[in-house]
């Protein structure tokens, strides 16, 4: 699901509550959905997370090795403690 076709089946009251668990506007939320503005890979994995995975970070931002650093998240974790 696109993030435009998940914002169009919130109300207005949702939305405002989805833009805000996500720390950001319901203006940039529209900016984003419409293709007006990217979102960077903070807002993009708070977009993932509030709408359930429902819109992903891969449709949000394509460019980014998402896989990548899921695969990697646990082994930097640990490299970190061991330091």
């Amino acid at each position: 699901m696109t993030l435009l076709e998940y914002i169009k089946i919130l109300d207005d009251a949702k939305l405002k509550t989805f833009a805000s668990r996500c720390n950001t506007s319901v203006g940039q939320l529209k900016q984003v959905a419409y293709g007006n503005r990217r979102a960077n890979a903070a807002l993009s994995i708070s977009i993932d997370r509030h709408s359930g995975s429902r819109v992903t970070c891969e449709s949000l931002r394509p460019d980014i090795d998402w896989q990548y650093l899921r695969m990697q998240a646990p082994a930097n974790h640990r490299v970190e403690n061991a330091a």
